[in-house]
């Protein structure tokens, strides 16, 4: 079955996969000589669906980094 990865979609971008959902409701896919397992809401089973989250995901970052800015500038040095 064809997937979609967004577990590193910040970093690595939404990965297409093919793979099988096993009885745990993990996703295993091959990943080079590898095999390798994501779970949860690390996994999509829909382009759609893996944009929306990806998206999320982008957007729990950036307010993240704002809070991380503004607590940076509120720093002051005597």
């Amino acid at each position: 079955m064809k997937a979609w990865v967004t577990k590193w979609a910040l970093s690595s971008g939404i990965i297409e996969v093919d793979g099988e959902i096993t009885s745990s409701g993990c996703l295993r896919y091959k990943s080079g000589e590898f095999t390798a397992y994501v779970f949860g809401n690390d996994f999509h089973q829909t382009r759609a669906d893996a944009v929306a989250r990806a998206e999320e995901m982008r957007i729990r970052k950036l307010k993240s980094l704002d809070k991380q800015i503004k607590k940076v500038s509120a720093l002051k040095f005597d």
